[in-house]
């Protein structure tokens, strides 16, 4: 099959993702850079074999009509893969993740430790991991989920699309639940969350209205609920939220978050200078008695002030990791200023 072919090539390479499409010769991010595969470019007919050897003849008539399809699938029982395959420029295309089953620890991960086992052991609450496509989101998700897995007698539901890490039940039991297979949305299986008697939600993703009340409402009634949100930072966070919902439930939504948002770590994948791969640099908000106020007064430009000073809380700003990275050594100069959102401000502290 020619699927498994690029397949192979990723995982040699040590790429996390695939690129195919028409007329363009199959790519690769290796490191978090998109390099090509030194293959020639793909035709039509080959890009609708590859999608076939994907999804099936069958359902070609169905990408037809949606226009997109998005699965997870195993290669050779060792990888498991996320597959989304779409339109551009009215020809197929199509994005493979390659997702490591090796969950680790926030350790080996490179993540503070203590904070986040401070996150997993609340009972009620919201959880929020963000950051843009490929920052490590999932990863990080998967490695809280494992951790309260391991140490606490729970039952973790799973609500994915697709499902990426499978889980095995250790002190915890965990139920994956797959949009479009084992429930229609995610709307409907929050609606149903009570009936399974949950302690800890994971959320794929939240993208509407719809989703983040359900979450809410869950958080609310006593459970911890983990998901992700594609923003930059803890106040873009929360203005994302807040954008889900008309005006005139804003108050009402700050109130709930101020009690229910227990963190928000934020996430973006550098390159290393010291070893070969990439490392995490990370905000963290967590729920002091001072942020609580902010999120609730909707002071949300004071906040980066609260998380530099909060370290007692167990929170830190980009700047302050990034900062840290560089005189350790494990990222360069040029790297941190590229990935700060303060570059002026962090480029006085490093020339200090």
């Amino acid at each position: 099959m020619v699927i498994e072919r690029f397949i192979q090539m990723m995982i040699e390479k040590e790429a996390s993702d695939l690129f195919l499409r028409v007329a363009t010769p199959p790519k690769a991010r290796i490191y978090g850079e998109v390099m090509s595969l030194d293959e020639k470019p793909l035709s039509s007919e080959e890009m609708n074999r590859i999608v076939e050897e994907v999804a099936g003849k069958s359902f070609l008539s169905d990408l037809e009509r949606n226009k997109n399809y998005e699965r997870g699938l195993w290669f050779r029982d060792n990888w498991r893969l996320r597959v989304s395959v779409f339109y551009q420029r009215n020809t197929l295309a199509m994005v493979i993740r390659k997702i490591d089953l090796n969950i680790s620890s926030f350790e080996a991960l490179n993540l503070p430790t203590k904070v986040l086992q401070d996150l997993c052991r609340q009972k009620r609450g919201m959880v929020l991991l963000t950051g843009t496509t490929g920052s490590g989101k999932s990863t990080a998700i998967a490695s809280m989920i494992d951790y309260i897995n391991s140490n606490f007698r729970r039952h973790i539901l799973s609500i994915e699309e697709p499902i990426e890490f499978t889980f095995r039940d250790k002190e915890s039991i965990v139920t994956q639940r797959e949009i479009g297979k084992d429930v229609e949305s995610y709307q409907e299986a929050l609606r149903q969350f009570a009936l399974h008697s949950p302690d800890v939600i994971y959320i794929g993703n939240i993208r509407d209205e719809a989703t983040m009340q359900a979450a809410l409402m869950a958080a609310d009634a006593g459970v911890l609920v983990f998901s992700t949100i594609h923003t930059v930072n803890a106040p873009q966070t929360i203005d994302r939220i807040l954008s889900f919902f008309p005006p005139y439930q804003h108050k009402f939504v700050l109130l709930q978050l101020s009690q229910l948002l227990k963190g928000v770590v934020s996430l973006r994948l550098l390159p290393r200078q010291d070893a070969k791969g990439l490392i995490p640099a990370y905000e963290i908000m967590t729920l002091s008695p001072s942020i609580s106020r902010l999120i609730r007064e909707e002071k949300l430009w004071e906040i980066l002030k609260y998380i530099e000073e909060g370290e007692i809380y167990g929170m830190t700003s980009f700047e302050q990791v990034l900062l840290r990275l560089v005189k350790e050594g494990k990222i360069s100069v040029d790297t941190a200023l590229s990935f700060s959102d303060r570059k002026e401000e962090l480029r006085m502290k490093l020339d200090k």
